[in-house]
């Protein structure tokens, strides 16, 4: 059963942050999602299996309730203010009830940490899946319009090619008709080639792929002067993939695939100071790999409170 109604994220602020050098990356913060939602995104991580990896409580899982959140990621990188994702949006008609008709601040929030609409470059978007692509867009005059009038929006060709024969289903359609094409009619959606090695689409921004979740999905690797961080889609849901990395979401296109991403991203990062940003881990969101009782973990990188820089 999908989950039920979300919560909403607390107060309007500029959020967590976090300084690689010259390249800032801030989290902002949509909605706290409910707490089922982990028994229906992961059901395979039981209480049991959560017991194994007790440094997930308490910031990411209760005695048995796994924890989740949806928020996007601001990045300032070479003079470019660059969004990863955009979340579930608002007012938007879903089949899912956590995601239904929402109602948040997530744009003044936005605002308050010095990314205005009108002032963002760029939209990368991970996957076409409807919790990372619903602020694409508002509500204008009864017409969904680009929330981002100025913006250049990035996805993987493999991805958009992928959804453009798959046999959707009404609720999916509908995200497209809203979330998606309103871009393509605009004239602001760009596909980009994504090869093994990855592209550079600013400077020190490098998408890479990470298939499974989706056929194109892509994560987003900054490499600042002092420090590197990867974004990571749903190419990891949550922290108890570290400690599981062969946990499968029941969303996942081709679990296999997205199993082997995962294993090759952990394999990488681990004893690295790559910080790893986790699209939908709750606070405190990210930390570095490493390695544990012959698994992984994540030791955990609050960030900080940097003051915006305005455009």
């Amino acid at each position: 059963m999908p989950p039920t109604a979300a919560h909403r994220a607390g107060p309007t602020g500029t959020g967590m942050a976090w300084n690689l050098g010259g390249i800032v990356v801030r989290r902002i913060d949509e909605i706290d999602l409910p707490p089922d939602t982990g028994a229906w995104l992961l059901p395979q991580a039981t209480k049991d299996v959560v017991d194994e990896a007790p440094w997930l409580r308490p910031d990411f899982a209760d005695t048995d309730v796994l924890r989740l959140a949806s928020h996007t990621f601001a990045v300032e990188a070479g003079g470019l203010r660059i969004l990863v994702d955009t979340g579930i949006g608002n007012g938007k008609s879903r089949a899912n009830p956590a995601w239904n008709n929402l109602d948040t601040d997530y744009l003044e929030r936005l605002t308050a940490a010095g990314f205005p609409p009108e002032s963002v470059d760029l939209v990368i978007t991970t996957h076409l899946h409807t919790d990372h692509v619903g602020w694409n867009t508002r509500l204008s005059n009864g017409l969904w319009v680009p929330t981002f009038p100025r913006a250049r929006y990035l996805t993987s060709r493999t991805e958009w090619d992928y959804w453009a024969t798959a046999d959707m289903d009404e609720s999916r359609r509908q995200m497209f008709r809203d979330s998606v094409h309103p871009l393509r009619d605009s004239g602001q959606l760009d596909l980009a080639d994504i090869p093994e090695e990855g592209l550079e689409v600013a400077e020190g921004v490098r998408l890479i792929p990470a298939p499974g979740h989706t056929p194109g999905q892509i994560a987003v690797e900054l490499r600042g002067t002092d420090r590197s961080a990867l974004i990571t889609g749903d190419s990891i849901h949550h922290p108890v993939q570290l400690s599981h990395p062969h946990l499968t979401s029941g969303v996942d296109i081709n679990p296999a695939q997205a199993v082997r991403t995962r294993n090759n991203l952990l394999a990488d990062l681990a004893e690295t100071d790559t910080l790893l940003l986790g699209t939908h881990f709750p606070q405190p969101t990210a930390g570095v790999v490493r390695s544990w009782d012959g698994r992984y973990r994540l030791l955990s990188e609050p960030g900080a409170e940097i003051p915006p820089t305005r455009p």
